[in-house]
C-alpha cells in the first residue's frame, strides 16, 4: 500500500518534470538552430522516386508510404522536422563509391541540385544556407537551413578544380572518404595503402581550408584523421560518428583522437545508426553476415550453396534463435556523454544519418524526436546552455572559423 501511495505522488512531479524539460529545450531551440550533420534523403529521393518531387510530398507525413522490400520507412518530412525544431540540415549528396570518374562528378551535381530544388519547392519552410550567418538568419525567419555536404574524396575526381566548383555550387563540408580508400586517403573501412593523406590529401585538406569548406572526418581511418588534423589551420568535423570506446566500430572517433580534436576546435556530431551506437548491434551484424555466408556464399562456398530456399530457411532459424538487440535513445545520450568528457562541451554536436540507416534507435525513430534526446540530457544534468552547444553552438562557432581562416587564407594568396 506504501509503495502504491508513493507512486501515486511521484507521478504528478515526474510529469511536471517532462513538462519542465519539454518546455527548456523549446526555449533552447527558440534561440539556437538544432543543426544535423547529416540526412540522406537526397539519395532516397533519387532511388524511390527518381529523383521526381512531384512524386513525394515532403509537406506531409512521409512515414507511411509504401516501401518495397527491404526499404525502411522514410524517417524525414517537413511535418516531422518543424515536430523536431530542427533548424537547420546538411543534406547529404552522397552517391555511390561504385561511381567514379566524371561519372561521379556528374551525379555529385545532379545530387546538389536535388537539394536546391527542394528547398524551392517549399519556399515557405526551406532556405539554402551558405554560412553560418545564413543559418542564424534563416532560423531567425523560423525556416530550416538547408545546407549541402558531399559525402565521399571520390567524388571530387582528383581535381582541385572540381573541388572549387563543388564549394561554389554550394557544398559547405567534405568527407574526405566513403567506405573505401581513394587515391589519395585512407578510408576506415577498407586495408590501409597511404596510412593516412598521401601530399595530394594534404592539398585537398589546404585547398578546403583556403576556401572555407569543412573537413568531415567520419568514414576516415584514424591515421587520416591524424594526418587531417596536422594539415588543416580549421576546425574539422565528423559529421557522423559516434564514441569507440564505448562501440569499437571503425566508423567511430578513438579517445585520442578527441583529444586532438579539443586542440583543432572541431566538432563530432553524434550519429544514430544502432550498429555505431551499440556494441551488442554491432557484434550482432558481425554474426550475421557470418552466417549468410556459412550458409551461401557463391560460387564455391556454403552449406547450401545453389539451395537457395535451404539458405533462406536456415537464416530465419539463425534469426529467431538471435533476436536483434534492441538499441535505445539513452545509448546515444552515453555516446554524447562520453564525448563530453574527453573532448569538451564544446566539441559534440548531433549528425543523425537519418535515411542513410536501417533503423533507429528505440525513442529517435525519426527526425521529430530530437527533442526527446536533449530532455535525456537534461533528466542527466545539462543545464540549458550546454544544450545549447551541442544542438547547434558548436557547430556555428566551427563554421564561422572556418569562414575566418578562409578569409586569412584568401588574403595570403592574392598578393
Amino acid at each position: 500500500m506504501l509503495r502504491i501511495l508513493c507512486l501515486m505522488l511521484c507521478l504528478p512531479l515526474c510529469a511536471a518534470a517532462a513538462d519542465d524539460y519539454r518546455h527548456r529545450v523549446e526555449q533552447v531551440l527558440v534561440h539556437t538552430p538544432l543543426i544535423d550533420g547529416h540526412n540522406d534523403l537526397p539519395w532516397e529521393i533519387r532511388e524511390r522516386f527518381k529523383s521526381d518531387l512531384a512524386a513525394i510530398d515532403l509537406a506531409a507525413d512521409t512515414h507511411h508510404l509504401p516501401v518495397e522490400a527491404g526499404q525502411a520507412a522514410l524517417m524525414t518530412d517537413i511535418p516531422r522536422l518543424r515536430a523536431g525544431h530542427v533548424g537547420a540540415q546538411f543534406w547529404s549528396v552522397w552517391i555511390p563509391v561504385e561511381t567514379q570518374g566524371f561519372q561521379a562528378v556528374q551525379v555529385t551535381l545532379e545530387q546538389m541540385d536535388l537539394v536546391k530544388r527542394m528547398s524551392a519547392r517549399y519556399p515557405a519552410d526551406f532556405a539554402m544556407a551558405y554560412s553560418a550567418a545564413d543559418i542564424r538568419r534563416i532560423h531567425d525567419g523560423r525556416k530550416i537551413a538547408s545546407l549541402i555536404g558531399i559525402e565521399g574524396g571520390h567524388q571530387i575526381n582528383g581535381s582541385l578544380a572540381v573541388l572549387r566548383q563543388m564549394y561554389d555550387a554550394g557544398a559547405r563540408y567534405m568527407t574526405l572518404t566513403h567506405t573505401t580508400n581513394t587515391p589519395w586517403a585512407d578510408s576506415a573501412t577498407d586495408t590501409p595503402v597511404h596510412h593516412g593523406l598521401t601530399p595530394f590529401g594534404v592539398e585537398v585538406v589546404q585547398e578546403m581550408n583556403r576556401l572555407g569548406m569543412l573537413v568531415d572526418l567520419s568514414h576516415v581511418s584514424p591515421e587520416t584523421m591524424q594526418a587531417a588534423l596536422a594539415a588543416s589551420q580549421a576546425p574539422v568535423i565528423f559529421s557522423h560518428s559516434s564514441a569507440r570506446a564505448l562501440d569499437d566500430h571503425p566508423r567511430n572517433v578513438p579517445d585520442d583522437i578527441l583529444r586532438a580534436l579539443a586542440a583543432n576546435g572541431g566538432v563530432v556530431m553524434v550519429n544514430f545508426a544502432p550498429a555505431y551506437v551499440s556494441a551488442a548491434r554491432n557484434h550482432w551484424q558481425a554474426d550475421r553476415a557470418a552466417e549468410q555466408t556459412r550458409f551461401n556464399s557463391p560460387p564455391f562456398a556454403g552449406l547450401y550453396i545453389g539451395q537457395p530456399d535451404r539458405a533462406k530457411a536456415a537464416l530465419a532459424q539463425w534469426d529467431a534463435q538471435h533476436p536483434q538487440p534492441v538499441t535505445l535513445l539513452a545509448q546515444v545520450a552515453d555516446h554524447i556523454e562520453h564525448i563530453r568528457q574527453v573532448a569538451g562541451i564544446d566539441h559534440v554536436g548531433l549528425g543523425s544519418d537519418f535515411d542513410g540507416i536501417p533503423d533507429a534507435p528505440v525513442g529517435l525513430e525519426g527526425v521529430d524526436r530530437y527533442p526527446a534526446l536533449l530532455e535525456e540530457l537534461m533528466r542527466r544534468g545539462w543545464n540549458d546552455a550546454d544544450i545549447a552547444k551541442l544542438a547547434g553552438e558548436n557547430l556555428l562557432r566551427a563554421m564561422a572559423t572556418a569562414e575566418q581562416v578562409s578569409l586569412k587564407l584568401r588574403v595570403r594568396t592574392s598578393h
